[in-house]
């Protein structure tokens, strides 16, 4: 494994999950603009909230962990 996927696995699993789940909700909603499918709105969407409820759980973790 190269060595700046390993840092990243390692040391920034999280922030990377994080942008991986905004990245994939982003590409939902683009498909289901293209196709007028309420199925794949409706996962983008799911995934948009998840996005924010990870990444608030993610701040506030810091937070705590910092004081």
């Amino acid at each position: 494994m190269q060595t700046w996927r390993k840092n990243i696995l390692e040391q920034h699993l999280v922030e990377a999950l994080i942008v991986f789940e905004l990245v994939v909700s982003v590409i939902f909603l683009i498909i289901s603009y293209i196709t007028g499918n309420l199925y794949f709105r409706g996962v983008g969407i799911g995934l948009v909230i998840a996005w924010i409820t990870s990444v608030i759980a993610y701040l506030l973790k810091r937070t705590i962990v910092k004081q």
